[in-house]
């Protein structure tokens, strides 16, 4: 080939390896997107049981909601505590076994702190003392209960009035009265069913203060031994437990126990 020709076919490619190169763009440098955020897991709603025939600890309102002493405490020592809590209505027969099978969290029902009741689920610290008193016609001439050992006794089942009830008269005694809740026992004294009724003192003396019609007034027995109501978990939940407390705690350090109680009792009580 003629040099000069070579030498210009040289030139010529040499040219135009320089024109592609200089059109050809470099490749984008890839973006890196930062992943969306997974959302944060929603909070643990609480589940807590609670039998809303007990007023005024608890019970429901004209509007069908659940209220009462108990319901407010548990609620500022959930607030405390951080954490929250969904009331839901629940049988005082069932509670117990709907605590231990998980379908509740928490149980807030006027619940006495018992020995037996600590082998099978956990107490907070005590929230409330109690007694147990006796509700009879205003002429009845009972005094204590010794006075009713030949009486027709109205009980709600499975509670400590029960209790007392039956070391009186025995446990298969006819003259023991069970009824689903107390104000069905108090119920059946206004009806005459029944001679008398023993319970909590908390609700018979609202229920004397509501219904002055029934005529009742309550006695008192130096041999009833005061009660403490503690709020219940499933045996063995210490972290819930741990926080339940911590709350309590911190509301009756700040008095806002104190304004629950005073809403619901007379400071007298």
């Amino acid at each position: 080939m003629n040099p000069k020709r070579k030498l210009l076919l040289s030139l010529v490619t040499l040219s135009a390896a320089l024109l592609l190169g200089a059109c050809q763009k470099p490749a984008p440098t890839a973006v890196e997107v930062p992943a969306a955020s997974a959302p944060a897991p929603a909070a643990k709603v609480f589940v807590v049981g609670t039998d809303p025939t007990y007023a005024p600890f608890e019970f429901q309102n004209e509007k069908g909601e659940i209220v009462g002493f108990d319901i407010d405490v548990l609620t500022a020592v959930a607030k405390a505590a951080g954490i929250e809590v969904k009331f839901v209505s629940t049988p005082w027969e069932g509670a117990f076994n709907a605590l231990a099978q998980g379908d509740r969290d928490v149980l807030v029902s006027a619940v006495t702190i018992t020995d037996e009741r600590k082998q099978t689920l956990d107490f907070s610290e005590s929230y409330f003392e109690a007694r147990q008193l006796i509700a009879v016609p205003e002429k009845s001439k009972v005094s204590k209960l010794e006075d009713l050992k030949r009486s027709k006794i109205g009980v709600q089942t499975s509670t400590t009035g029960e209790e007392v009830v039956v070391k009186l008269l025995g446990k298969n005694s006819a003259n023991i009265k069970r009824f689903e809740s107390t104000p069905l026992a108090l119920s059946e004294l206004a009806a005459g069913g029944v001679d008398a009724v023993v319970a909590d003192n908390g609700v018979v003396t609202h229920y004397l203060a509501n219904n002055p019609g029934a005529k009742f007034k309550p006695v008192n027995d130096a041999s009833f031994a005061p009660e403490q109501y503690g709020i219940a978990v499933k045996k063995g939940n210490t972290e819930l437990l741990a926080k339940i407390n911590t709350g309590l705690a911190a509301i009756k350090a700040d008095g806002s126990y104190q304004k629950i109680q005073d809403k619901y009792f007379k400071p007298a009580q």
